[in-house]
């Protein structure tokens, strides 16, 4: 798609716009939309030990896990054992999205299930469950395997799990892309809304990836970080000249995504407007970047000519920011061809910073966060950034957020397998 496409279907959607009503929150720094975003307004990371097994053996030992919550009260007595942990996850977000806006499961009437869709991203999907089942297996343990051990663990499952557990029969996919999941899963959520295909959009982002498969691979790769084991919420680091991988992390972060009018009929609040989106693939390699950042600016300029907007209009970049040492500088790299000379007076922040890097959930995590940021007027800071990489040299909001007047903000998003998305939120007035 060009840029010259983008701004045409972004004019020809101008009367379909599409709001954010409603969010629902599973964070390792806070569950529920209130308590994410205290705990972001005041610096409160949720990195900490790894709980979920015996990582003890690993070279990386730390993790965002979430905490406090009682995952199985989302799924009645018999259906606990036949489901992943991503499953609830992203059932008891979505439930508490939809009771925010306004649109609570219990009270939908037939006409109104029918028209609102699931659309979310994820990475691995039932990865955590098919790792159970297959250790059973290997352990000779056949008749302890579950009959639901396929359709639980295959990614698709997501979707489906939380229109069962709400009851909505619109449309209801699963976006895999790597990193880049869940926001390509809101920009498809808003090509459905524009296009007038359904009202209303359950869309957004699950992982529960915390594995011991996942993650002794990502240790083989040297991509996760192994330095600060003794300092847990120290280890997600982005830009900071000290950073040495990422932090793997879970969560679930889910948005009603409504048409404008509709909303507004009805007297909802709204958060912000969900108002362009772009893609675009390196076609470079399966894990690295290419060096130049050409590509993630383009899908930045496509997002922001889809919005109608320019770098002049962008007064926050909720970035990617991984705190990988070779990503986070070519991210940078990226945002100074995207938007100019503009960048130097932008502020950006890493939400990773808080909470590590949720995979497939980690676009759905920032735009939680931006648009929190957009309604409340605060930019959100980067925590752990003590000395900023010299090659990292723009306004990364370092420990402490910053009150703001915010117009407009961009999400940006850098996935294994040369794939790229960003989003572009308006504040509404």
């Amino acid at each position: 798609m060009s840029e010259k496409t983008a701004r045409m279907q972004g004019a020809s959607a101008e009367h379909r716009r599409v709001w954010i009503t409603g969010i629902g929150v599973l964070s390792p720094n806070g569950v529920g939309r209130q308590a994410f975003w205290t705990s972001t307004r005041e610096g409160v990371s949720g990195v900490g030990p790894i709980t979920h097994f015996d990582a003890s053996e690993l070279p990386c030992r730390v993790a965002g896990e979430v905490r406090g919550v009682n995952l199985e009260e989302a799924l009645p007595v018999s259906e606990r054992s036949r489901v992943s942990r991503a499953a609830p996850m992203g059932i008891l977000a979505a439930r508490e999205a939809l009771q925010d806006a306004g649109l609570p499961a219990e009270r939908l009437d037939e006409e109104s299930r029918e028209r609102i869709g699931v659309l979310v991203g994820t990475g691995a999907g039932g990865i955590e469950y098919a790792e159970r089942q297959y250790r059973l297996f290997y352990e000779n343990r056949l008749r302890e395997v579950n009959p639901y051990a396929i359709p639980s663990s295959f990614v698709g499952t997501v979707s489906s799990e939380i229109s069962m557990a709400l009851g909505v029969h619109g449309p209801s996919h699963v976006v895999s892309n790597g990193c880049s999941s869940s926001s390509d899963a809101l920009g498809y959520a808003l090509d459905q809304i524009r296009s007038g295909r359904t009202d209303v959009v359950l869309a957004g982002g699950v992982e529960a990836c915390i594995t011991p498969g996942i993650m002794a691979g990502f240790c083989r790769m040297r991509v996760v970080s192994t330095h600060y084991n003794d300092r847990p919420a120290a280890a997600s680091r982005p830009f900071d000249r000290a950073r040495d991988g990422f932090v793997l992390a879970e969560g679930s972060w889910m948005f009603v995504l409504e048409e404008a009018e509709r909303a507004r009929a009805r007297g909802a609040r709204a958060y912000a407007e969900l108002a362009g989106y772009g893609s675009t693939c390196d076609a470079y390699h399966r894990v690295a970047l290419a060096p130049d950042g050409a590509h993630p600016a383009r899908a930045i300029r496509l997002a922001l000519a889809d919005a109608g907007a320019t770098p002049e209009d962008i007064d926050y970049v909720n970035a990617h920011g991984t705190s990988t040492p070779m990503n986070d500088s070519i991210e940078t790299r990226a945002l100074k061809v995207a938007l100019g000379e503009r960048v130097y007076g932008i502020p950006i922040s890493s939400s990773k910073s808080f909470v590590g890097h949720p995979q497939g959930a980690c676009g759905a995590l920032g735009v939680a966060a931006t648009a929190l940021a957009l309604a409340d007027g605060f930019i959100p800071p980067t925590l752990n950034l003590e000395e900023p990489d010299p090659q990292c040299d723009l306004d990364y909001v370092p420990q402490r957020g910053r009150l703001a007047h915010l117009r407009a903000a961009l999400c940006n998003c850098i996935s294994f397998g040369s794939k790229n998305s960003a989003l572009v939120l308006r504040r509404l007035e």
